[in-house]
């Protein structure tokens, strides 16, 4: 119970912070936005371990756990956030989110690859039915009325979208292995552990290049005020992640985290009404790309017990193919 509610808390984030970049980006650079969040994102995690004294237990934190938490911050606030910021930039949040949340057939996967979980067949079909979510998006051509038209440059965005999938999706894989004997506040300690290590990166590059130098020391006041929320939103985010991935099994946590898809068209619509597509393919596209996530997430016998299947289908269903 407890692992689903930090999971819905962090669905919830996981979309705000997406709207709130997608407004820094329209007039900022994805470079701004993923120095800025990141540097945000680090200060909240040092208050609250200072606040619960979790602090004082981050340099207790087992070195094998410490090293899967800095890899995986590396990969999801460093690679990860950048190519989310940039595919927002192109394409807008509505048009990008779907195929951003094909990281939960990355997650699967890699589990079934390296922890021994088993792929059913409705599993395999929620895969399918995820993909076919995401292009029924890149079909959608409506421009919400009344907002003045952009321009989404579509191979750039589904390019970084994919990168994207490919980082957040690997991310939580590692935290589970990281994660997976220890206590909720545990989480902290290990959040803490992945942005020091991202923001160690990153001002290492800062420094290292002037190119990106200029691009950060040039941003706008008004972009760092999005900037700024978005950090605080994915911190928040990331936090009840790694806590629900501390008492939860993955089966259970990344099947609600496919709710920010939901949570995200309000919140484009509410923070960034002219700069996003709106229309039916979007809405479509978005509940699809739910239904095949939790196919692909929820435990199958448990899907096919409340769906009623016939016996001779459901048999057919959960056979594993791997």
């Amino acid at each position: 119970m407890l692992g689903g509610f930090l999971a819905v808390l962090s669905a919830a984030s996981f979309a705000a912070t997406a709207a709130a970049g997608r407004r820094g980006v329209v007039t900022g650079t994805p470079a701004q936005g993923m120095v800025l969040s990141n540097l945000v994102g680090v200060l909240c995690f040092l208050v609250v371990a200072a606040l619960t004294g979790e602090i004082t237990h981050t340099l207790q934190f087992p070195p094998s756990a410490a090293a899967w938490m800095a890899a995986g911050g590396l990969l999801q606030f460093v690679v990860g956030r950048y190519a989310n910021f940039r595919a927002n930039q192109s394409a807008g949040v509505n048009l990008t989110a779907p195929v951003v949340q094909l990281n939960v057939v990355v997650t699967l996967v890699l589990a079934v690859m390296f922890l021994g979980e088993q792929c059913t067949v409705l599993q395999l079909i929620g895969g399918l039915v995820m993909f076919a979510g995401a292009f029924t998006t890149q079909q959608q051509s409506l421009l919400k009325v009344g907002g003045p038209a952009f321009s989404p440059r579509y191979a750039e965005a589904y390019l970084f979208a994919s990168v994207a999938a490919l980082a957040y999706g690997t991310g939580p894989f590692m935290a589970r292995i990281a994660l997976q004997f220890s206590e909720p506040l545990n989480a902290i300690s290990g959040g803490l552990i992945s942005y020091a290590a991202s923001t160690a990166a990153i001002a290492t590059m800062v420094l290292l290049s002037p190119s990106l130098w200029r691009n950060v020391t040039s941003v706008k006041w008004e972009n760092i005020r999005w900037f700024v929320y978005s950090g605080v939103a994915v911190a928040a985010a990331h936090g009840f992640m790694y806590a629900a991935l501390a008492v939860a099994p993955i089966m259970i946590v990344i099947p609600l985290l496919q709710l920010s898809l939901v949570f995200r068209l309000f919140f484009s619509a509410w923070v960034n009404p002219d700069h996003e597509i709106f229309g039916v393919k979007v809405i479509v596209g978005t509940v699809v790309s739910m239904v095949g996530a939790c196919a692909v997430a929820v435990d199958t016998d448990f899907i096919l017990a409340v769906l009623r299947v016939p016996y001779t289908l459901a048999q057919v269903l959960r056979l594993s193919v791997t």
